[in-house]
């Protein structure tokens, strides 16, 4: 997570360019129609930003406890006048201020692409959860590719918000089968990759 990310987040949320505002509506779409079979009560958002994804299971009226976290101050700030019905705090993803199984869902959307360590962020996020977890990343090559029907140059925009990690449709599954959590179903709303997994009966310790 990052201050990088973070600006573009803010930015992406309130592009009026309608091929934006299409791909992410096709994401939400995909998303909450995760979300919803599962029930889940208490979600927690890792990698909160400003707090869009739990504005958007909030209107949909998914879970009764809904909290984000986030590392980066001013995407939090921009959250709280935002959204300030929100719960939104401080954290780091590598050492989550929660217990074990302290949420039904934690949802997990643009993160790893970030980080230099994406298995330590995956297997946090794994132990905080009780049962199930949403992991969103860009699908390759088809994000570098919507990025170029947005007008955006290709190699400047990637290294412009932060992505150190790039995974396609099957070294993403690779990389979730290898830390041992079971795939549920997987959603392609385009330039992204969506998985519902579920937690192991392994241990995840700090």
């Amino acid at each position: 997570m990052s201050e990088i990310q973070h600006s573009t987040n803010l930015l992406k949320h309130t592009s009026q360019n309608i091929v934006q505002k299409t791909l992410l509506r096709l994401f939400y779409k995909d998303l909450l129609s995760l979300v919803r079979p599962i029930s889940s009560l208490s979600i927690l958002d890792v990698g909160a930003g400003e707090g869009f994804t739990l504005k958007k299971l909030d209107d949909a009226g998914l879970g009764r406890k809904l909290e984000g976290i986030d590392e980066s101050s001013h995407a939090l700030k921009a959250g709280k006048k935002l959204f300030p019905k929100l719960t939104l705090k401080k954290g780091d993803i590598y050492k989550l201020p929660y217990n074990d199984n302290s949420f039904d869902l934690v949802i997990c959307n643009e993160v790893l692409e970030h980080l230099e360590h994406p298995k330590r962020g995956l297997k946090e996020v794994m132990r905080v959860t009780k049962k199930y977890a949403i992991f969103s990343v860009p699908h390759e090559p088809f994000f570098t590719f919507g990025n170029f029907l947005r007008g955006r140059g290709i190699k400047s925009w990637n290294k412009k918000i932060g992505h150190i990690n790039f995974w396609t449709f099957f070294s993403f599954q690779n990389l979730l089968k290898k830390q041992g959590v079971r795939v549920i179903q997987i959603k392609i709303p385009f330039t992204w990759i969506l998985v519902l997994v579920e937690k192991p009966n392994k241990k995840y310790k700090k």
